[in-house]
């Protein structure tokens, strides 16, 4: 099956987004083992390798490794972990894996050889910020024999809430703990500090495919009793920035209003601003006002609330935070709204107060649970 779908796996290669990724993956291409007896973090994407900051900080560099699958993930995993690696397409790994002290996996990366040959290699297995979203339970009770012989390879669970607990129970999960969601005990800091413009800065955050017009729509209804106000739009894949920035340019066109783009100004005064860059979210959240959150006015599930937190915005999120529940719940003060009622969601929250975290997660019982395995 593996050599079948090789030539479109290579077609694939050609993309900006898997450049690095599918070489590294399915290639081995400069993807070398990881070295051995060391405490292996593994984390899927971007957001997740960001989240684990908190523990590798309690860890020397000699101690910890990382894998991860996408690009943006390896990219930010290399700023913050000496040895970086793609995790292998899963038949890979039966040659590619070596023995590790201890396997320590973010969320619902459940892949079955890496847990089982891990365990198999001598490894302490633990699946950290574990989750069961509601959209996904019932998948997940359809294939539950299956999850049940994967758990019977995971030493230790820390779960993010209680209902996760159950639902995990209920799939086979073993010695499960709520800990609470690690990504609420990040410190979300500004790499550097930009310039902030004049008036009311919105900031359309981690958009997604179909909710860029309707927030240009809602933004350039509003602008016309708010004038002095200004839109940011930060796609979530840069794959998108042209396309994003085309678009913007035609409403731009329309109500002759400025554009800019970041890549080519590094300048935020224009009334629209596309973000065309990646690593700069956490920098324009500082100098926002008001932060709309994308992936939740389509059904894509929702992204992090809490990086929000510390830069007291006002912040407006669609209802489609499926796999984001936890972490919602977790928030005061968010206004829900879909595209269509955008425009009085901007209006509530002038008046609003800046959400804040109910309470902060402490990850000392995860450290504690590695640092007993190891």
């Amino acid at each position: 099956m593996y050599l079948l779908f090789l030539p479109i796996i290579a077609i694939f290669s050609f993309k900006k987004k898997y450049r690095q990724s599918i070489p590294a993956r399915f290639f081995l291409w400069k993807n070398p083992p990881l070295p051995t007896n060391r405490i292996w973090f593994h984390a899927c994407s971007f957001g997740e390798t960001r989240a684990l900051q908190p523990l590798i900080d309690k860890f020397s560099d000699e101690q910890i490794v990382l894998t991860t699958i996408t690009q943006t993930g390896f990219n930010e995993g290399k700023k913050r972990f000496k040895t970086v690696r793609y995790l292998p397409f899963e038949p890979l790994l039966w040659f590619w894996l070596k023995p590790q002290k201890a396997l320590i996996v973010m969320e619902a990366e459940l892949w079955f050889l890496l847990f089982y040959l891990a365990k198999k290699r001598g490894a302490k297995t633990v699946l950290i910020n574990a989750r069961i979203s509601d959209r996904s339970y019932n998948r997940y009770l359809r294939f539950s024999w299956f999850y049940k012989k994967i758990f019977s390879y995971i030493d230790l669970v820390y779960a993010q809430s209680k209902t996760d607990k159950i639902r995990l129970e209920q799939l086979g999960a073993k010695n499960v703990e709520v800990s609470g969601n690690i990504k609420l005990a990040q410190s979300h800091k500004v790499t550097r500090v930009l310039d902030r413009p004049d008036g009311i800065v919105v900031t359309a955050a981690s958009t997604h495919e179909g909710e860029e017009e309707g927030i240009l729509k809602a933004f350039l209804k509003w602008k016309k009793r708010n004038q002095n106000s200004k839109l940011i739009i930060v796609p979530r894949h840069p794959e998108r920035f042209d396309k994003v920035a085309k678009l913007a340019q035609e409403f731009a066109l329309k109500d002759e209003l400025s554009l800019s783009r970041w890549s080519k100004t590094q300048d935020l005064t224009a009334d629209i601003v596309i973000i065309d860059a990646m690593g700069e979210l956490i920098n324009i959240y500082a100098i926002s006002d008001i932060v709309i959150l994308g992936g939740a006015f389509v059904p894509v599930g929702g992204h992090n609330p809490v990086e929000v937190v510390p830069f007291k915005c006002r912040l407006i999120s669609g209802t489609e935070i499926f796999n984001q529940h936890a972490m919602f719940s977790q928030i005061e003060g968010t206004i829900f709204s879909s595209l269509d009622e955008l425009d009085s969601a901007l209006d509530r929250a002038i008046d609003a107060s800046p959400v804040k975290v109910k309470q902060r997660v402490s990850i000392d019982v995860i450290v504690k649970g590695i640092q007993d395995v190891v």
